[in-house]
């Protein structure tokens, strides 16, 4: 993990705001379609950047539109939802990581903590000051339907956690 300016420093999360990379890594990552379709079979209706929330068949959008309600949803529901779950300081960067990675897996399992007796969960981790193993711990969301590592999957998980430890991968925004 690269050391933090002596500037920097972990902050609450309720000081963190999101930054213009995230939702440019997000949006490049999502790719955009101007017409709500169905990503795979059996999913729900997606229209914009990966917007789900209240998309309907037929439902049409522009860019501009596309990225305004990327943003919303990103600082409402994914920043929102992290920060409710999340106790402990975050730097930016961890944040931002966090918050890639809540957008693609969903708040709900972002934020489920271990059962009893088994290995803790990424939010154990986080919440316990484990921050380089929380880090790694994002790469283990990797699977898709039907527990098949997806190439794809692989790639932006590598690029969340080089964020997540302060680095930036190669090509990643």
């Amino acid at each position: 993990m690269i050391k933090p300016s002596i500037t920097e420093s972990r902050s609450a999360l309720a000081a963190l705001a999101l930054a213009a990379s995230t939702l440019v890594g997000i949006a490049l990552h999502e790719g955009y379609k101007g017409e709500a379709y169905i990503p795979v079979p059996g999913d729900v209706p997606t229209i914009g950047f990966g917007t789900t929330a209240g998309v309907r068949m037929g439902d049409k959008t522009t860019p501009e539109r596309s990225l305004v309600r990327l943003l919303g949803e990103i600082e409402d529901v994914y920043a929102g939802g992290i920060r409710q779950c999340v106790t402990v300081p975050l730097y930016p960067h961890e944040f931002e990581a966090f918050v890639r990675l809540a957008y693609n897996i969903g708040v709900p399992t972002f934020c489920r903590k271990a059962k009893p007796g088994k290995p803790p969960n990424l939010i154990d981790l986080i919440n316990a000051e484990r921050y380089e193993e929380a880090c790694e711990r994002i790469e283990a969301f990797k699977y898709g339907p039907g527990r098949k590592v997806l190439p794809g999957l692989v790639k932006r998980r590598a690029e969340e956690r080089a964020i997540c430890e302060g680095k930036r991968a190669k090509g990643a925004a």
